[in-house]
């Protein structure tokens, strides 16, 4: 059930392995969309606009949490690739160890300072009530979230990327049957669909450890492998650290753009809220891809295989573009539409301001590609902090617009946003993917 990604044909692999992720990637954001989709049509614009208001400072902790699961796992994929496998259950256990009190730690402080955070971010007040309701529940559930990702990442890590994916769907359909049944059957409201978000992702995780344990003897750790060790955690933090710190450096300039654009009110936000959840769909493409070059290129460099990287490089970059240039028909004939799911007809300006918003970004999914595919490979080589490098330039680029533009130009600024923040990590991580092939090709002794 594992998967070796240093012999064979680097495109194939590729295929093989992301489609898989793909598909739970999708699942994924179809369970987000339903949440917002019931959301927004059983109760309104404005719980559409609560539960979008959180989004940026979803994803700056909830961005952390998978981050850090994602890079734990990159000390096992070189472990798993150079044949040492005690060596990879020891990094395991040390991982778990590392998890628990991030999680404890982590839900302590979500949960104290949430409501002050979401006035900071200047949350409109017909709307805060229903923020707050809506994320402190989501950070109570951090926990789960660091269940789920980090034994998914374990077992991507040994090249199975199918296994993770059968308990997000699993997940994805519960969610949404908690979501009809809470909002709508027990007039819950937002703090409904977060609830069904927390429980189905608890069982998604729950079944993925009974099941990985079951199946996967490789994971079975003796009394020694289950010991602590700091070396372990050391190498496991400077690699989980700064993968965690790259999504919520990343994070941080959203947030700051997410609070521009609820000085516009309501309708602006819940503009972006339906663009976000339909754009963040169309790129679960891009993060299969990125996912996949993580473990390629972990197995790789721990093969010591340096020329299966570029190869590999190249073969993921052509996959990348052509689905760019697609998906970016696609939402240009049918953007209008697909605001239909999420709001009345009677509803104009979101509509537009859902088209302009998906039009734009679309327009620059090349780039986005590529922040995704070299980003991750540079991560999966073992050289995590450049991620921080790289988030920091989106950061800037959405810190800019958020401050400086959209007060100006409004709604239409915002949606140059993210293009812009994708064109500037690229800026960086083009440069940054050449430095660390050369140090790793020097690090190695290969000629």
């Amino acid at each position: 059930m594992t998967k070796d990604m240093t012999v064979g044909s680097p495109m194939k692999l590729i295929l093989g392995f992301s489609v898989p992720l793909l598909f739970g990637f999708l699942f994924q954001q179809f369970y987000n969309l339903m949440d917002t989709l019931i959301v927004g049509r059983f109760l309104g614009v404005d719980a559409l606009a609560a539960v979008g208001s959180t989004g940026a400072l979803n994803f700056l902790i909830i961005g952390f949490c998978m981050g850090v699961c994602n890079g734990f796992a990159l000390p096992l994929a070189h472990k798993f690739g150079a044949g040492d496998y005690r060596g990879l259950r020891a990094f395991m256990m040390n991982a778990i160890y590392l998890a628990v009190v991030f999680a404890a730690v982590m839900t302590v402080v979500t949960v104290v300072f949430c409501r002050p955070i979401l006035k900071l971010m200047q949350t409109p007040e017909n709307i805060i009530d229903g923020a707050y309701s809506y994320i402190v529940i989501i950070f109570i559930g951090i926990p789960v979230t660091y269940l789920y990702n980090l034994v998914a990442g374990i077992i991507r890590s040994m090249g199975d990327s199918k296994t993770p994916v059968v308990f997000l769907v699993l997940a994805s359909v519960l969610n949404i049957m908690l979501d009809m049944v809470f909002i709508v059957g027990f007039h819950t409201g937002v703090s409904g669909a977060a609830l069904a978000t927390v429980i189905s992702q608890g069982v998604s995780g729950a079944g993925c450890l009974i099941y990985s344990w079951k199946k996967f003897d490789i994971l079975h750790p003796d009394a020694k492998e289950r010991s602590v060790n700091y070396s372990y955690m050391k190498t496991l933090c400077g690699m989980g650290v700064p993968m965690g710190l790259q999504y919520s450096i990343t994070a941080i300039g959203s947030v700051i753009l997410q609070s521009a654009v609820n000085t516009l009110g309501s309708n602006a936000v819940a503009s972006m809220t339906a663009g976000s959840k339909i754009g963040m769909f169309f790129c679960c493409p891009f993060d299969a891809l990125g996912s996949t070059m993580a473990t390629y290129g972990g197995q790789n460099v721990g093969a010591k295989k340096l020329e299966r990287i570029s190869a590999g490089l190249k073969s993921c970059s052509v996959l990348g573009i052509g689905y760019s240039i697609l998906a970016f028909g696609v939402l240009a004939l049918t953007g209008r539409h697909l605001a239909l799911f999420f709001v009345e007809s009677a509803e104009t300006q979101v509509i537009d301001n859902v088209y302009l918003f998906l039009l734009i970004n679309s327009a620059f999914y090349i780039p986005l590609a590529f922040v995704n595919i070299v980003r991750f490979l540079i991560q999966g080589m073992g050289y995590s902090k450049f991620a921080i490098l790289a988030g920091v330039c989106e950061m800037a680029a959405r810190t800019l617009v958020g401050f400086i533009f959209v007060p100006i130009f409004g709604f239409p600024a915002a949606c140059f946003a993210s293009p812009i923040a994708w064109i500037f990590a690229d800026a960086f991580l083009f440069p940054a993917y050449f430095h660390v092939f050369k140090k790793t090709k020097k690090m190695l002794n290969i000629a």
